[in-house]
């Protein structure tokens, strides 16, 4: 019988143990060497639509563009079906600008494609805020709509007469002013009404001529030779044409001829119905030829004359009816139509005068220097898609909307505008109809995000 020593039997269970221990390693390390042998799959997908994975190379099917492959260390089971990331919304993949808090189709009727929310920083800089904090800073939307949007031009003026109506009477013969019929200024007179009457030596003895002429015709014997009938002929004709060019009627030349007897004064008489704004002669005072007595104006029509500034000429144009309403005369409005735009700008203002023309009411309420307010409303575009004005941000060189995607998520977006009428922009590229965007407290939600990260990730940080 063998006998082993107290110290023999110690390193006899401590040899098992490490033996065991050593077992127990080995056997481990074999499956471990077994699983990192294991082979992986490589997966391609699109740059420009992230959403698409192939696992093979070639081409994309929505846009052509050549697929590349994806790091094979990053776990693609969840790439590729979603696994339990979050989806914030659905793009149309052909048209990023068009997307929605709800799956559906695009107007092709492809279906929209989601966007989860670790893609959010490559679609366009896409920001979570709480929808606490969006509620309490005031954020207010609006759906993208088609609207016929219309230009309201609201713009001061002057009445002012009417420039074609007004009418200055003078003299074509000297004289003496006998007798005032029409003797201040303001009176209203009547087309072919008596003005005043006139004395001339002058216009005496060419009456006195006429006459002559016209009995030496008359007393021609029946044996006269053509040529003195002729001679006879001619002069009475060149005496009545200086009266006629002395503008003395015909009626005032056929009374003469019966009457027989040169008439001392002239009478002179209206050329037209109006008011007078001027009486520039007084009874007894010599005038020459040529010299103006009165100064009359037609106050049926008056024009409007506005100043309208050069960012809105492009919205007038002649023809247009429009509004005219004074600060002296509440509660009434003129009908009115532009007839005329001044082809340059005035210097210091910078604004052009558009002539109007209205219709004076029968007791003349409408007075020239008048201050008076027009307004025109041009149609811009019948359907539009359109924005409010206040959710567009200008950055000098971009025009940007906040798009609201739901659950607190917003996007920047960079558009392009057209005209603004009415508290509306014309949209014309980079938002479709039915989108949600914000119209108000941008500012806020750029304090609360990284908005203005987001917007200069768009240009590259430019």
């Amino acid at each position: 019988m063998i006998r082993f020593g107290k110290t023999t039997a110690i390193i006899f269970v401590c040899g098992l143990a490490f033996a065991g221990i050593s077992g127990v390693f080995i056997s481990c390390q074999k499956p471990r060497n077994e699983t990192r042998s294991a082979p992986q799959k490589q997966i391609y997908h699109c740059p420009m639509h992230p959403n698409y994975f192939s696992d093979k190379p070639g081409n994309c099917p929505i846009c052509g563009m050549k697929l590349v492959p994806v790091n094979v260390e990053q776990p693609q089971s969840s790439a590729i079906s979603g696994g339990d990331r979050k989806i914030l919304y659905y793009r149309d993949a052909m048209n990023p600008a068009h997307t929605s808090p709800r799956p559906g189709k695009t107007p092709d009727g492809m279906d929209l494609a989601p966007v989860y929310e670790d893609e959010a920083a490559s679609e366009g800089g896409a920001v979570k805020i709480d929808p606490l904090t969006v509620q309490n800073i005031g954020v207010k939307t609006e759906t993208v709509e088609m609207r016929s949007l219309k230009k309201d031009i609201r713009v001061s003026a002057n009445i002012d007469l009417n420039e074609t109506t007004v009418s200055i009477v003078n003299t074509k013969i000297m004289g003496w002013v006998e007798k005032l019929l029409v003797d201040f200024t303001g009176q209203p007179v009547k087309k072919g009404q008596p003005l005043l009457s006139l004395y001339s030596p002058d216009l005496v003895s060419t009456q006195d001529e006429y006459l002559q002429a016209l009995r030496y015709r008359k007393g021609l014997p029946e044996t006269a030779s053509p040529d003195a009938r002729k001679g006879a002929d001619d002069l009475v004709a060149s005496s009545k044409r200086r009266l006629m060019n002395w503008d003395i009627p015909e009626s005032e030349i056929k009374a003469l001829e019966d009457r027989g007897t040169p008439q001392k004064a002239m009478v002179i008489y209206s050329p037209s119905s109006g008011v007078v704004l001027e009486k520039m002669v007084v009874a007894g005072q010599n005038v020459a030829a040529g010299t103006a007595l009165y100064k009359i104006a037609d106050l049926s029509t008056v024009w409007a004359i506005a100043n309208v500034f050069q960012e809105d000429l492009p919205y007038v144009k002649i023809g247009m009816e429009t509004s005219v309403d004074l600060p002296s005369l509440p509660n009434r409005t003129f009908a009115g139509r532009v007839q005329f735009i001044a082809p340059v700008l005035d210097p210091t203002t910078k604004t052009a005068a558009v002539r109007i023309a209205i219709r004076n009411t029968p007791d003349f309420v409408l007075k020239p220097q008048m201050f008076a307010n027009v307004e025109v409303v041009s149609p811009v575009a019948k359907s539009a898609l359109s924005v409010s004005q206040q959710s567009v941000l200008h950055t000098g060189t971009r025009d940007i909307i906040i798009i609201s995607l739901g659950n607190g998520l917003f996007r920047p977006q960079e558009v392009k505008v057209g005209m603004a009428a009415g508290g509306f922009v014309q949209v014309l590229s980079g938002l479709v109809e039915g989108q949600t965007i914000v119209t108000s407290a941008q500012f806020l939600l750029d304090s609360e995000s990284n908005l203005k990260v987001a917007i200069g990730q768009m240009s590259g940080g430019n």
